[in-house]
């Protein structure tokens, strides 16, 4: 459907988000006076990563679009786990990871979205304050008999566990019957006739939607946008130093720059789309560069992502401290900084020890190897002896620049 007419799935259709919708046609003729639509986000780590971002931005465009975005998050369903994806059972968290984690999680949502009391105005709702207190004879009468365990057992999530003969647990099971009953809920309290998603979580907002259906007669939607991928094939939100973590005390504002500078060139023009605010006619030009000159996309791209998250300052400083450390071959003092004592300095530090301190690699194997490759420097100077020791003839005004590469780089700090 390349004809809609409300703003908000104009803008979806157009910036590549749309996968699939229940009813697109109502749904449509709904979002022309601002629907209410909402999107779960389970607290299973202490932050939300690069993959959420697809999500977030799809609230975003909702919003901007005159639609009332509420952020769901999963403090009751977190205790189960989505076996959406999973070849195993999650790990289960204790209810005090579960809390700390949504704390540290709830910041990143007020970056992208404008929350208050108006009519467009995002909500921020945790799950936990229906799940908790659930009774479960009353849920399996009310709910339970809504739900067809043969429609249950052909989702993906579960088929594929089967097939593959990996144990699913009925905690597991239970999953997308909690999913459903939040759509049920939230459009009892708030008016929420939409739910968005990842195209694999399809089968559990359909389920959703025929909740509603069933229990209170209630016209509800599902839409969901493609699962994002790198051009070659890769996770989006993962490398080889771990995920992209959104929360600035897990990755800087710097590396986050550079994970979208370093984003491969077939992926800028789809990656500007969704993850910017760009005009589209702004992004069809930067999307025709060539050659050298998309490198100017991709700065672009790392700058106004990082401008989402983290504020145009930041940007605009994490844009600086690569161009004078690539371009001039300067040492910026924006670059990732991670301290050193002393001490431990003086009993004689060695360069692999140090490339894990500073996150450039995972392990000292890692660290060995890169040096086996030709990939590491210090203050710009190869490196290829694994046992090399740093020491105070390469302490530069307080701090050693470790390199990567040539793309990534970090400071270690005496103090």
């Amino acid at each position: 459907m390349t004809n809609a007419q409300s703003p908000f799935l104009r803008e979806v259709i157009a910036r590549g988000q749309f996968h699939q919708c229940t009813d697109l046609e109502g749904l449509d003729q709904t979002a022309m006076a601002g629907v209410i639509g909402y999107i779960g986000f389970d607290m299973t780590a202490p932050s939300l990563h690069v993959g959420n971002l697809t999500q977030i931005m799809f609230l975003r465009r909702l919003q901007r679009a005159g639609g009332k975005p509420i952020v769901l998050l999963g403090g009751g369903t977190t205790r189960v786990g989505d076996p959406s994806g999973k070849e195993e059972m999650r790990q289960l968290l204790s209810e005090e990871q579960i809390v700390a984690n949504t704390a540290s999680i709830r910041g990143t949502f007020e970056k992208f979205l404008s929350f208050g009391a108006g009519k467009s105005d995002a909500i921020l709702v945790d799950n936990a304050e229906w799940l908790l207190s659930l009774n479960y004879l009353d849920f399996l009468r009310t709910v339970g008999r809504h739900m067809s365990v043969n429609r249950m057992l052909a989702m993906d999530s579960v088929r594929l566990r089967l097939e593959r003969e990996q144990p699913m647990s009925f905690i597991e099971f239970n999953y997308m019957v909690l999913q459903a009953y939040d759509f049920v809920e939230l459009h009892r309290r708030y008016g929420c006739k939409l739910q968005m998603g990842g195209s694999d979580q399809w089968g559990n907002i359909v389920n959703g939607v025929e909740l509603g259906r069933r229990m209170d007669g209630a016209e509800l939607f599902g839409l969901t946008q493609p699962l994002i991928t790198t051009a070659s094939g890769a996770k989006m939100g993962k490398t080889a130093q771990g995920a992209v973590w959104l929360n600035a005390d897990m990755l800087s504002p710097y590396e986050y720059w550079q994970y979208w500078r370093n984003a491969e060139d077939a992926d800028i023009g789809r990656f500007l789309k969704i993850f910017t605010d760009l005009p589209l006619e702004e992004i069809a030009r930067l999307e025709a560069l060539k050659g050298a000159e998309i490198n100017d996309a991709k700065k672009v791209l790392a700058t106004e992502a990082t401008v989402l998250l983290h504020g145009r300052e930041h940007a605009l400083r994490a844009e600086e401290a690569a161009r004078a450390t690539f371009e001039q071959g300067a040492l910026s003092a924006n670059l990732p900084t991670y301290p050193v004592s002393a001490q431990e300095f003086s009993q004689g530090l060695r360069v692999t020890a140090a490339l894990v301190r500073a996150e450039l690699v995972a392990s000292n194997g890692e660290a060995k190897r890169q040096i086996a490759q030709s990939s590491i420097r210090v203050n710009d100077e190869l490196v290829a002896d694994e046992m090399a020791t740093l020491s105070s003839a390469h302490v530069r005004d307080g701090v050693i620049k470790l390199s990567l590469g040539k793309k990534k780089h970090a400071l270690l700090r005496v103090q």
